[in-house]
């Protein structure tokens, strides 16, 4: 179980991202939401070890990732938000790099990145450089970086960014695929028809504070929501959308 205890980061005391505690359990997907600048990907970053946490605690299974961070990461698996991704290298010497790096042996690495290649489509492309490839393509190698050591926590942001339509179904079956099987998905994401589709909890940031961490109905029945958006809207304090779309159409008629 990954048990994060009042994580807390601060720019010049301005807080970025302000005691926020979740847990995730095996076989769980966590959506994690809020608007751009909640503290969603100041979470993302303090998990990966890109960043280190002002305060606060993560626990792994009961123990403090601090004792040894390395061992945690060999648990977990990262697809980021923006594919930047060595140009020059190819999609599999990309694939060959990733798995050296988290130490998987030729002949495990070798035959996992030949299935992943051929399974996201990309079996053709497998030589032609990352500058070549479109960036849902990108995103596709992302993917199969962060999986291919099997890991235990897998921490996806924006998955789904740039994949065409019938990938994004299997990316999404794949999904509930790893819950079942006993992984656990920490998933940030934008896209709240996608999020309460598949996540089981999901918790809600607003200026860096959670303010929300239930499940999906739990959350529409105590707020009297129809949906994810509409309880996403009304804890953030969304201005309504259309009044908004109004003001900027006035905005360009103004100027006709």
């Amino acid at each position: 179980m990954l048990d994060v205890r009042g994580l807390t980061k601060r720019y010049n005391r301005i807080p970025a991202l302000d005691n926020v505690s979740f847990t995730i359990a095996p076989g769980e997907i966590l959506g994690y939401l809020g608007p751009n600048g909640a503290g969603k990907s100041t979470t993302v970053k303090i998990l990966t070890g890109l960043m280190d946490a002002t305060s606060g605690e993560i626990f792994w299974n009961g123990v403090d990732v601090k004792a040894d961070f390395t061992a945690f990461q060999r648990m977990t698996g990262y697809v980021p938000e923006e594919a930047h991704v060595y140009p020059h290298l190819s999609g599999r010497e990309y694939l060959q790099l990733a798995g050296r790096l988290r130490g998987l042996g030729r002949a495990v690495l070798e035959a996992r990145i030949d299935a992943l290649l051929k399974e996201f489509g990309l079996w053709e492309d497998r030589y032609s450089p990352l500058s070549a490839y479109s960036k849902g393509m990108r995103q596709k190698v992302l993917l199969s970086a962060g999986m291919l050591h099997d890991p235990k926590l897998l921490i996806l942001d924006e998955p789904f960014s740039g994949l065409d339509v019938n990938t994004a179904l299997v990316l999404r079956a794949l999904l509930r695929r790893l819950a079942a099987s006993g992984r656990m998905i920490l998933y940030s994401s934008h896209v709240l028809e996608v999020v309460e589709k598949v996540c089981h909890r999901v918790v809600i940031l607003r200026q860096g504070r959670a303010v929300a961490h239930d499940r999906v109905e739990n959350l529409r029945t105590v707020l009297r929501k129809e949906s994810l958006e509409g309880v996403f809207a009304q804890l953030t304090e969304q201005e309504d959308p259309d009044v908004r779309a109004g003001r900027i159409l006035n905005a360009v008629e103004a100027y006709a």
